[in-house]
């Protein structure tokens, strides 16, 4: 089975960048429809970003322009950066892989995702 594993979070201070990995494990990431979630304490998780098997990305409106997604195929990694932080994006970000093509779904619906990784803490001071 796919095992999703993120990193890169951690704290760092408003006006910052960060590059989130999600790297999958033991099959490559290429073949996949990938995404990035994210969830504030009490909140309900966010879809950011997701990036289809062909590597044409679909962003959620109000991330666009801030957000990017990117994937490495040789190193089935897919990344997220993300630009001028602000406490507003503290959360824990998810990236989450479609490994059985329900392509019925829309890239937003994290019901078309059906592995998740653990997810990592970005928590950005003012």
């Amino acid at each position: 089975q796919v095992q999703l594993t993120e990193s890169g979070g951690g704290l760092v201070q408003a006006g910052a960048s960060l590059t989130l990995s999600c790297v999958s494990s033991p099959h490559t990431s290429s073949r996949y429809a990938m995404a990035w979630f994210r969830q504030a304490p009490g909140k309900d998780r966010q879809f950011l970003v997701a990036i289809s098997s062909g590597d044409i990305p679909y962003y959620n409106y109000s991330v666009k322009g801030r957000f990017t997604i990117s994937r490495d195929a040789a190193k089935n990694a897919v990344y997220l950066r993300i630009n001028s932080l602000t406490p507003e994006d503290t959360a824990v970000y998810y990236c989450a892989a479609d490994t059985v093509q329900r392509t019925w779904k829309d890239y937003s619906d994290s019901d078309r995702y059906d592995r998740w990784g653990q997810g990592t803490q970005v928590t950005v001071s003012s």
